[in-house]
C-alpha cells in the first residue's frame, strides 16, 4: 500500500497495482483532449470511497468542489510517487 498525503492535508493508502492499470494511462490520454476524464482518473486512482472522500475534503462552503483542486490533488498524488520511485 502506498500512504499519501498532500499539501492540503489529504492523506489516502492506495494499493501500488491501481497505478499499473492500463485503463488508467487511456484515461490520462484522455486528459489531453477531454477535461472531463479528470473524474474518471480519480475514480481508477482513488476508488469510490477515497473519490468522496477527496471532494468532501476539497468542498467549498457553498458545497461545490472545485475543479482545478481535484486537478492538483491528483497530480500531486502522480507527482508523489514519482519521487518516492526515485528514492528507492
Amino acid at each position: 500500500m502506498l500512504e499519501i498525503k498532500t499539501s492540503s492535508g489529504f492523506e489516502i493508502e492506495i494499493n501500488e497495482q491501481v497505478l499499473d492499470n492500463m485503463e488508467l494511462i487511456d484515461a490520462l490520454s484522455e486528459l489531453e483532449d477531454n477535461e472531463f476524464a479528470i473524474s474518471k482518473v480519480t475514480l481508477l486512482v482513488l476508488g469510490k470511497e477515497g473519490k468522496k472522500r477527496l471532494y468532501d475534503h476539497l468542498r467549498r462552503e457553498d458545497g461545490t468542489v472545485p475543479v482545478q483542486k481535484v486537478a492538483d490533488e491528483i497530480g500531486e498524488i502522480f507527482t508523489s510517487q514519482t519521487g518516492e520511485a526515485g528514492k528507492n
